[in-house]
Parts: C-alpha cells; sequence; structure tokens
C-alpha cells in the first residue's frame, strides 16, 4: 500500500497470525480453490500463519467473531465477496468490547462477485485496475506487506429501529434492483451485474420518495445556525440526549451526533432535494461499486464523506447505459447528464413515499422504510 501524505499507517507484527473467514459458496464458488493456490503460499512466505474458518450458512462469520476470544490473532482476513464483511463489521460492532476490538487490522481478499472494497484498496495503493486473480494476488500483496490504515464506517438507522454499520454504501432504486436480481446468476461472477443491468433497463421503474442530506463542505448549503444542537440518536433509539462526556456506559455504541430522530424533521441546514421521483439513489464511501464500476474517483479509505449520487426521473434507457458504461472509467460525471446529481455529504436521509423497491446495505437487501445515515 503506497503511504498517501497524511496518512497514518501501522504496520503488522511478525510473524503474524491471521484468522480467515471464507466463504466457499461466495462469487463463481472458487474462494476456497483460489486461497489454498493463490494465497496460502504468499502469506506462508511472508510469516503470516492462518487459522481457516470455513462459513455454513449466513450469519455464521457474525456469530464467529461476535462471540470468539479474538485476541489470539493480529488481524481477520475476510476471503469472499463484500456480504461477508458486513457480516463481520457488524458482528464486531455487537461486542461489548467493540472499541478495542475494532482497532484490530481487518483484510480483504476478493473472493466473491462484486469485490468492490478489494477493488477500491487496489485503487487507492496505487495499482493499475485488474480483476479476477490478479486482483487476488494484488490484495494478498497488500496483506503481505502488512501496512494498514483507518478506514470510515457508516452509520445507519432505520424506522424500525435497526442500527447497522456499512463500510461500502447504501442504495435504492435501479442499483440495488441489479444488486438483488442477479443473485440467481451469481455463478457468471463479475458478469452476473452486467446481466442485472440489461434485465432493469428492460423494466425500468421509477421510486418516490423524498432525498435530504448535510452537505460536506458549507458552501453546498447555507451554514449551521447557532443554537443547541437538536437530540441526537443514540444506539438506534430516538430522542435520548448522550451521556455527558466520559460517562458513556461499556460497550455502549456511538452517538450519531449529525441526526435528529426520524420521527422529526431534518435541520433547517440540511438540503431537502426538490425532486421527489428517482430511478436509483446511492451513497457510497469507496471508490468502487464493484471491480469494474469505478463510481466514486474522488472517495478514499477515511475521508469523513459520504459520496451522494442520484438520478431523477425522466432519463432515458439510452443515457442510462451510457453512465454505466462511462462508469468502467469513472468518467461519468463528465456526460454532464442533467439526470445524474452527486453531491459530497456527511449526513443522509431518505424517505420512501411507499415500501416499494429493494434496498441495500453493502450490497445485502433491507426491508425499504425511512432510513438514514
Amino acid at each position: 500500500l503506497s503511504p498517501c501524505p497524511g496518512d497514518s499507517y501501522g504496520v503488522l507484527p511478525r510473524p503474524c497470525r491471521a484468522l480467515v473467514l471464507l466463504n466457499p459458496q461466495s462469487g463463481a464458488g472458487r474462494a476456497l480453490e483460489d486461497f489454498q493456490a493463490v494465497v496460502q503460499p504468499m502469506l506462508a512466505e511472508a510469516e503470516i500463519a492462518t487459522t481457516v474458518f470455513i462459513t455454513e450458512r449466513p450469519h455464521h462469520a457474525h456469530e464467529k467473531v461476535r462471540d470468539e476470544d479474538l485476541s489470539q490473532w493480529d488481524t481477520l482476513v475476510i476471503m469472499s465477496g463484500d456480504g461477508l464483511l458486513y457480516e463481520v463489521v457488524n458482528g464486531l460492532m455487537e461486542r461489548p468490547d467493540w472499541e478495542d476490538t475494532m482497532k484490530k487490522p481487518l483484510c480483504i481478499l476478493p473472493g466473491g462477485s462484486g469485490n468492490a472494497l478489494a477493488a477500491s484498496i487496489n485503487h487507492y495503493a496505487g495499482n493499475d485496475h485488474v480483476a479476477k486473480k490478479k486482483l487476488l494476488m494484488n490484495c494478498t500483496f497488500i496483506l503481505c506487506k502488512g501496512l494498514h490504515t483507518q478506514m470510515d464506517l457508516v452509520s445507519l438507522s432505520t424506522a424500525s429501529g435497526r442500527r447497522l454499520f456499512s463500510f461500502l454504501g447504501f442504495g435504492w432504486g435501479f442499483i440495488s434492483d441489479v444488486d438483488i436480481d442477479s443473485e440467481k446468476f451469481r455463478r457468471l461472477g463479475n458478469a452476473r451485474f452486467t446481466l442485472g443491468t440489461l434485465q432493469c433497463l428492460a423494466k425500468l421503474r421509477v421510486y418516490q420518495g423524498r432525498l435530504s442530506y448535510l452537505p460536506a463542505s458549507p458552501g453546498q448549503g447555507t451554514p449551521p445556525p447557532l443554537r443547541d444542537p437538536p437530540a441526537p440518536v443514540t444506539n438506534g433509539q430516538a430522542g435520548h440526549a448522550p451521556p455527558p462526556a466520559g460517562m458513556e456506559a461499556t460497550g455502549a455504541l456511538p452517538v450519531d451526533s449529525l441526526l435528529v430522530p426520524l420521527c422529526q424533521p431534518v435541520p433547517a441546514h440540511w438540503t431537502v432535494v426538490p425532486e421527489e421521483e428517482f430511478v436509483t439513489v446511492y451513497a457510497i464511501y469507496q471508490s468502487h461499486l464493484g471491480t469494474n464500476l469505478l463510481m466514486a474517483p474522488a472517495a478514499g479509505l477515511h475521508d469523513g464523506c459520504i459520496h451522494l449520487f442520484y438520478l431523477k426521473a425522466g432519463i432515458s434507457r439510452v443515457a442510462l447505459l451510457r453512465i454505466f458504461l462511462a462508469m468502467a472509467k469513472g468518467t461519468h460525471l463528465d456526460l454532464n447528464c442533467p439526470h445524474l446529481c452527486y453531491v459530497p455529504v456527511r449526513a443522509f436521509r431518505l424517505e420512501p413515499r411507499t415500501a416499494a423497491g429493494i434496498m441495500t446495505v453493502d450490497g445485502e437487501a433491507l426491508p425499504c422504510e425511512p432510513i438514514q445515515g
């Protein structure tokens, strides 16, 4: 990982002990085979000893990292798609000692269909765009070198009271439809998304709802008024003021200090999008949405920013396809499509008018309901 100016890096100990969480069903079903053929010989040479935990069902990794004593390992390695890392992150955040455990370095090795975080890290490291075995080798080499740095997580709260932690992105509409509808083609690997895109283009839908956000830079909206901050959201429960500094209960989750409860209107200094009909809304915090989709070229691992994209209703199928083709090289914003909007934000809220369409977080399906992050 080529150190960037201003970034602080840690380094894994040598020799190093790694817990590898591997989903043998992910992607085209070759994760275990690829791990044994490509990854293990490289790690052995780098003095990284591995304990391999093979998942047998959904939430297996979630339970493992939530309940296990993890002190015997120096790093957790996820060999799968982004879905398994989502399980691991949320399992770690359910631990009473989450604050300490989340300091343990996490590594993603691409073994799924999308591999968005792996593609993003490969991009941040200054490597050429690659896929499949070459991407796996690049990510394994980053692990062998042992440099690690911080990564942003986004805290999401839903109207039904769920609190989720996300490392990649939240979506609603077209992009989420493609992600979930293409699950049946997962044996095709990354090609499943191309097929899914064509299917969803054929039956293009419009979604109604209200989108609001807190701009990342004050220039994009009016500055916040000088008044007492609204009651923040704590642990997904609305309306309780946070305890005084230094008085947080052990294991209490971080306070969503930028958010008010979903039952209240957004603060006056937020921007409410005037349009209420969308083809898709996607809030991404990494550069890549998939191995071949450079959605947010400006994103960094810990830039403190949510890169919010939305497509307004009225876009033609041809224009939509052109955007997705341009996204392969990250040039979609250069098309200056009037229906495509992009704004860097610190927080957002989405309130669907009806429970229509699929919502996704890090590629995993959620019920359609008001949500903020």
